[in-house]
């Protein structure tokens, strides 16, 4: 896993997501913060990454933390940990009855569950009532559980989960992320009425 909180813990780089997690710690006192959309508004990458090193700080921290990735179009949370995509959120979407393939990391206390097999139209997956019935499932299985989306910018799956998680962490990489889609990111959140907890900067110096 070329996770910078694994690979170089004492950098700078790891230390930020450490202070992040203590961030999100001084929220949560003020409203619960249990489910969380992490979201670039347009590099899909930088945000998957963002969310598997803060998901590997909470777990070191002694958190249960379940990573999932609901973007069903172009999943990375798998390949960033080493598993399998066979299954994941798109069959238990698919069929709610089922239980959760969770999938172990080698972190302690980290759960991934990854995105599955692409279904036909997966903003109607993720719109679907069964995608309520999940997020449920999962808070009701883990401290704090991490939702990975495609560019908020682009389609609306980032929009309609965030109106339905505790917050959402907006992921802006340096060099990469366009102004005017961190804009229109931003008040995509703002029109779904979500909790806009802040913006994480990547690749900044």
């Amino acid at each position: 896993m070329n996770l910078i909180t694994l690979t170089s813990p004492t950098s700078l780089a790891a230390e930020a997501y450490r202070t992040l997690r203590t961030n999100l710690h001084f929220a949560s006192l003020e409203t619960p913060l249990k489910t969380l959309v992490v979201a670039s508004p347009d590099v899909a990458e930088s945000g998957a990454m963002a969310l598997a090193n803060l998901a590997v700080t909470l777990a070191q921290s002694g958190k249960r933390v379940i990573a999932v990735d609901a973007n069903l179009r172009q999943p990375v949370l798998h390949g960033l940990f080493g598993l399998q995509n066979a299954n994941g959120l798109a069959e238990l979407l698919a069929s709610p009855e089922h239980q959760a393939n969770m999938q172990a990391t080698t972190i302690a206390g980290l759960s991934v569950l990854t995105a599955g097999q692409p279904p036909a139209i997966p903003s109607d997956a993720i719109s679907s009532t069964h995608m309520s019935a999940a997020i449920q499932k999962l808070a009701g299985m883990a401290d704090m559980v991490l939702f990975n989306t495609p560019p908020a910018a682009s389609v609306s799956d980032a929009a309609v989960l965030s109106s339905q998680v505790d917050g959402v962490l907006l992921v802006i990489s340096t060099g990469k992320t366009r102004r005017e889609h961190a804009q229109q990111a931003k008040d995509v959140f703002i029109r779904a009425k979500a909790r806009l907890l802040g913006a994480v900067m990547l690749g900044a110096s």
